[in-house]
């Protein structure tokens, strides 16, 4: 336990950390950037948000507030609290035109800065649970690695930075925007803006 939720954490470090990051769009308050390898796509998404950075973090590792702001989660419970830091949860997606419903069990793992210039870091990835198999009403989707980075930039704001790494399997959902225009992904970042604020 105390390694997979370890590289939970370092996994999105990782992420971040990556260099090559290509900037696909700007709003106010939000930029989109997208990042290639291989058949992996990641995806970062930066938004402004003006309250204090530990009031984000709160509100951010708490994924059952999550359907409040993403259209993405239909559904979402507690399993599981490993400890503080950790949580199992289940998570049922809408379904999409010809597609059963997916569903979801990840692990939410989060951290608070050791110092003050480090972010604090909410990690999510996909873990197996034998207490819930996957069944046959739902497509049963993996998360690789996703989560969020909040820096502090003053006693009133700070940037929280989304990540998700994408496989083949998430695409149906993205296509349509990274084709077009990234749309949802804008509507998705600011209800999260309106939310937080």
């Amino acid at each position: 336990q105390a390694y997979v939720s370890y590289s939970n954490i370092a996994a999105l470090t990782h992420l971040a950390a990556k260099p090559a990051w290509e900037i696909t769009g700007t709003l106010d308050d939000i930029k989109i950037w997208t990042h290639e390898e291989g058949d992996v796509l990641s995806l970062k998404v930066e938004m402004q948000v003006k309250i204090p950075s530990h009031l984000a973090f709160s509100l951010l590792s708490d994924f059952t507030f999550r359907q409040q702001w993403d259209k993405h989660f239909l559904t979402c419970e507690v399993l599981q609290a490993v400890n503080e830091d950790e949580k199992i949860y289940y998570v049922t997606s809408p379904p999409m035109t010809g597609h059963k419903p997916r569903d979801f069990v990840i692990l939410v793992s989060q951290r608070q800065p050791c110092k003050p210039s480090e972010p604090y870091t909410v990690a999510v990835k996909s873990v197996t649970l034998t207490s819930v198999p996957p069944s046959p009403e739902y497509c049963r989707s993996e998360i690789l690695c996703a989560g969020f980075q909040i820096y502090s930039d003053s006693n009133s704001s700070c940037t929280v930075c989304y990540f998700n790494q994408v496989t083949s399997g998430v695409m149906p959902y993205l296509a349509a925007n990274l084709t077009g225009s990234s749309k949802s992904i804008e509507d998705t970042a600011l209800e999260c803006i309106k939310f937080l604020e």
